[in-house]
């Protein structure tokens, strides 16, 4: 039998951010729990859930969440732990009901009717890791394109800016469906904005060609979380009408980042965009047309 570690237990509820996001925020990712012997686990997972809570106290947590900082919209990210058992995805999407949308893991083999299950069941896109390793592959992404189009998906992806863009960013723009990056994008910050594939992601948000989640800074930082500033402020520069903001909650697979707390990591994104116009763009109404809430 593996043994695992455990990932940490998550706070009951973070810290109230400065001032609570606008009627109709979204955060465009999280992950939902659940305890081991509620769905079934990946066998090629590196870390276990943290123990103790059952999928309705993860709910639970997730409802906190929410609430403490003002969202009301979500965007359930399938977890790793499970593989492409989408069960735990879907049925959360299931309990919190309107305004949530999920992404899905599926590999390089999924068939027309598993896709049809995924877009009935409010998914709205598949996610592609290669950072952690995963299950599905970019040629298994550019080979499925035309059918996930066919069904209003897009690809999410989660990649470093310096290591893998220059090989993706001319299929990133030829795809027939939308391709969202995670973290912004993971670069390298001791880089700077700058550096050669960060600016590649940055060109295909102004040609329109790309989307990016201002979320996982404390993977890449310690708070508060200022060293990540200037890469924000340059994907927003970018394109704005092309950024989405999520706290990547309940913060799994840390390695060697520090918890972070979900309210701080709202106040750095005020911080580094700090034009309320622009803060309810990106945390309203980009969230709206990816996801079609």
């Amino acid at each position: 039998m593996t043994v695992r570690p455990h990932g940490p237990p998550p706070h009951n509820r973070p810290s109230p951010p400065s001032a609570k996001a606008p009627e109709g925020a979204c955060d465009t990712h999280i992950h939902m729990l659940a305890a081991p012997d509620e769905f079934p686990l990946w066998d090629s997972r590196v870390e276990d859930p943290a123990p103790g809570p059952r999928f309705d106290d993860w709910l639970a947590l997730y409802r906190a969440h929410l609430d403490t900082l003002g969202m009301t919209r979500g965007v359930i990210v399938q977890s790793i732990f499970y593989g492409t058992n989408n069960d735990i995805t879907i049925k959360t999407l299931r309990r919190m009901g309107p305004g949530f949308k999920g992404i899905c893991l599926v590999t390089d083999q999924v068939t027309d009717a598993e896709l049809d299950h995924l877009a009935e069941n409010n998914i709205a896109g598949l996610r592609l890791n290669y950072v952690h390793g995963g299950v599905l592959s970019w040629d298994g992404v550019r080979a499925m394109a035309p059918r996930l189009a066919d069904r209003g998906l897009h690809i999410q992806m989660l990649m470093n800016t310096h290591k893998h863009m220059a090989k993706i960013a001319a299929d990133v723009a030829a795809l027939p469906v939308p391709v969202c990056f995670d973290h912004i994008g993971w670069p390298d910050l001791s880089a700077g904005p700058s550096e050669p594939g960060f600016q590649t992601l940055c060109n295909l948000l102004s040609e329109g060609k790309a989307w990016v989640k201002l979320s996982g800074i404390y993977r890449l930082c310690k708070a508060p979380y200022t060293d990540a500033d200037a890469h924000v402020a340059a994907l927003v520069a970018a394109n704005p009408k092309r950024c989405l903001w999520g706290s990547d909650w309940p913060h799994i697979m840390l390695a060697d980042a520090q918890m972070p707390d979900a309210g701080s990591l709202l106040d750095a994104f005020y911080r580094a965009v700090p034009d309320p116009n622009l803060q309810k763009r990106i945390l309203i109404n980009n969230p709206a047309r990816l996801y079609r809430f």
